[in-house]
């Protein structure tokens, strides 16, 4: 199996043309006519993954979150990034990521979000040129409950001991709006389309002075898209069912709470 050919079963899934403007989906380094027998799956490509690829035998490793975002210069040997790179190039490592147009597909990271709250009656929240696609996920709750019933929920389902929100509203909440990572600025696209709670992570200090009848709920980058690997791997597998996908064991939220 090529490299290339597992890139393409990703993009049919999410199309690299989806991806944001900004962003920087798709090959990062290596080729795609590269013979591979296994991939690992990471939500970001660190040196601890790079080894783990390594020992496990895995030429190809598929990230969430992109290595490369800007033009680099030069490759040197200080930073973690030139560490990185030169053990992928020297070692013939394939490296592709996934980012936005993973995001903006509706079954992508935010749908995964709303299928852990069972939302129903879902619309994407910010619709893009592209029909179908877009960022973040509206729908409803099957039952009303409390909002601090809600944050219960929401640390059950995703798994977290603590979560940051605003004033917790005193009305039941059923309307949702979310999005995976760092979803700040769709908090005013989530109050217009009448949420009563948005879910994301990385939102600042002033977003939590909220409008009444709203609240918002920040999760945490890594735990509101760290599910995107099982949902890549069930990508890969649904198509090539025999072949060696691993899910990183070494690929870590990079926040420690305390």
């Amino acid at each position: 199996m090529k490299a290339g050919e597992i890139i393409s079963i990703v993009e049919e899934f999410a199309p690299c043309h989806f991806q944001e403007d900004w962003d920087n989906s798709g090959l990062m380094v290596g080729d795609p006519a590269r013979e591979v027998t296994s991939v690992i799956l990471a939500l970001d490509c660190t040196i601890d993954v790079v080894e783990e690829a390594l020992d496990s035998g895995a030429e190809m490793i598929i990230t969430h979150h992109p290595l490369i975002f800007k033009g680099i210069k030069r490759i040197g040997t200080k930073s973690l990034q030139d560490k990185m790179l030169t053990k992928i190039i020297k070692n013939d490592l394939v490296v592709y990521s996934v980012h936005t147009n993973i995001d903006k597909v509706p079954d992508g990271v935010s749908g995964i979000m709303a299928d852990k709250l069972g939302l129903l009656n879902r619309e994407i929240l910010t619709k893009s040129e592209e029909k179908g696609v877009g960022l973040g996920i509206f729908g409803e709750l099957a039952e009303e409950m409390s909002a601090d019933e809600f944050i219960g929920m929401v640390k059950e389902r995703f798994g977290l001991s603590l979560i940051k929100s605003s004033k917790p509203l005193t009305v039941p909440v059923k309307k949702i709006a979310l999005c995976g990572g760092s979803g700040g600025s769709l908090i005013n696209d989530a109050f217009n389309a009448g949420a009563q709670v948005y879910i994301s992570g990385d939102l600042s200090y002033h977003s939590y002075f909220c409008e009444d009848g709203f609240m918002i709920i920040d999760i945490g980058h890594y735990e509101s898209e760290i599910g995107v690997l099982d949902l890549l791997m069930s990508v890969i597998l649904k198509k090539i069912p025999n072949f060696a996908v691993l899910r990183s064991k070494r690929s870590k939220n990079p926040i420690y709470y305390r």
